[in-house]
C-alpha cells in the first residue's frame, strides 16, 4: 500500500512515552507506533458508530422483518 508522509506535533510527555515503546521494541519505530495507534482509534470509532446506529433500530420492527419470510409456505423455497 502506498504511504504518505505527514508531519505531526506531539507534546514532550507523549513523545517520551512513544520513544520508550520504540526503545523497548514494542514497535520498530515511531511511524509504526503512530500508525498502529491511529488504526486502533479509527476501528474503535467505527465500532462505536455501528453500536450507535444499531441502538436506533426498532427491535419489534426488525423481528417482524426477519420473520416475514418465515410465514410463507416452505415448499416454495428453493432446494439447497
Amino acid at each position: 500500500m502506498a504511504r504518505s508522509k505527514v508531519a505531526i506535533s506531539l507534546d514532550q510527555g507523549t513523545l517520551r512515552r512513544l520513544d520508550q515503546l520504540v526503545q523497548r521494541e514494542v514497535f520498530p519505530n515511531r511511524s509504526q507506533a503512530i500508525q498502529s495507534a491511529i488504526e486502533e482509534k479509527l476501528e474503535r470509532l467505527e465500532r462505536s458508530r455501528l453500536a450507535r446506529e444499531c441502538a436506533k433500530l426498532d427491535p419489534a420492527f426488525e423481528k417482524a422483518l426477519a420473520e416475514e419470510g418465515m410465514a410463507e409456505d416452505g415448499s416454495q423455497w428453493p432446494e439447497y
